[in-house]
């Protein structure tokens, strides 16, 4: 889909700011840039869509060299997000989504139909499109960017820190929201980051670059299990080297696919035999095509028993939860930092699909700490 072939930038005086870079991304792929600042990585992404001129090389997009298209052409067809967002603050959010379908000279209702079936997307109803820039916090008018990039249709998108500068509540929540869409949307994403983490947890692939040199490339799994050099294995952090067990990465791999849970049109009572039986404190709640909506415990349940009858009344709606291919190491790290006991693990279309429990994942740091020194020790009993 994008091809990246012997592309370098050289500067006035012969600094080489990229050198002899060459890619090959498929259609559908996220791939993360990452290096220490000077690397050449948004020098990389900026050459994609012309905002730099590359000096040598070529760059196909599906077989067409970006040198022989119009730069704004080229632009318009190509979804771009960057960290200041960008959003006009003069223009409703309706105006700054559908920004580049206005300039594709889209009508009016064609507009409209695009911008709230975006909105959709990252549960933002209608009522949003005429309210302004100020009016929404951080995280929404960062969803309003990638949903601008979104607009009119791109088969591939730029994204340079696009959640940078957000609180790391927010941002891990963007994260999750926006690879879910990116999988969703099937679309080829090159994104830039400074931040290992966020590159492990979203990748396809990483390209890792050093002084205007790619150094490696590779799934997050490959690049954690065989980095190629010291620089590799400093930059990602020793800590993050061996995290999960061998052969076990998705959360589908070790989760309970018998997750206790109730429908929301049941009573409180029938909630409360069902954590009797189950020895329990907190179901999950799901609609009548298992779609997790949410869950209730055992406080909620004596705090409203007075005041409600069913479920649905009662109901918390702030649910964390997990896709089934989700990396282990994400879960590992969320559920241990924030303390949750058990985390639901959900398909891309919501539904309830098993659950992880803190003592699962408890067991597999174990592993990943002393699991090879136990090995080690076994090889030595052996020899004598």
């Amino acid at each position: 889909m994008l091809k990246i072939e012997k592309v370098s930038k050289i500067y006035k005086g012969g600094k080489k700011a990229v050198n002899n870079i060459s890619l090959d991304i498929k259609k559908g792929e996220f791939i993360c840039f990452i290096g220490p600042s000077g690397c050449g990585k948004t020098t990389t992404m900026k050459m994609i869509n012309r905002l730099i001129e590359p000096s040598e090389g070529q760059i196909l997009i599906n077989g067409e060299n970006i040198m022989d298209k119009d730069p704004v052409q080229l632009r318009r067809e190509i979804g771009y997000v960057i960290q200041q967002i960008g959003l006009f603050p003069h223009m409703t959010i309706l105006e700054n989504i559908t920004l580049v379908p206005k300039l594709l000279k889209w009508e009016e209702k064609r507009k409209k139909e695009r911008a709230l079936e975006l909105l959709q997307l990252v549960d933002m109803g209608p009522e949003y499109l005429e309210r302004y820039p100020h009016e929404l916090s951080g995280g929404q008018q960062q969803r309003i960017g990638v949903l601008r990039a979104l607009a009119s249709n791109p088969p591939l998108i730029l994204m340079d820190e696009p959640f940078g500068a957000l609180d790391p509540i927010t941002r891990d929540a963007l994260q999750e929201e926006f690879k879910n869409l990116q999988r969703t949307l099937n679309k080829t994403i090159v994104f830039v980051t400074h931040d290992m983490d966020e590159a492990i947890k979203l990748a396809d692939r990483i390209v890792i670059l050093k002084a205007g040199e790619i150094v490696q490339v590779g799934t997050p799994d490959e690049i954690l299990r065989n980095p190629v050099n010291e620089f590799v294995e400093e930059f990602i952090g020793k800590d993050r080297l061996l995290q999960t067990r061998p052969h076990v990465e998705l959360v589908e791999q070790i989760m309970s696919r018998n997750p206790i849970s109730i429908t929301e049109e049941k009573s409180l009572n029938d909630a409360i035999k069902i954590m009797r039986e189950k020895r329990v404190d907190s179901l999950l709640v799901i609609d009548e095509q298992n779609v997790l909506k949410g869950f209730v415990d055992v406080e909620t349940i004596s705090e409203f028993r007075k005041k409600a009858t069913f479920i649905s009344e009662v109901i918390n709606t702030e649910v964390y939860s997990v896709n089934q291919d989700s990396l282990i190491r994400d879960s590992v790290q969320k559920i241990l930092k924030r303390g949750f006991k058990y985390v639901p693990v959900v398909d891309h279309n919501k539904h309830l699909v098993g659950i992880v429990t803190r003592a699962t994942l408890v067991d597999i740091v174990y592993d990943s700490i002393w699991g090879e020194e136990e090995h080690q020790i076994a090889e030595m009993v052996e020899m004598f």
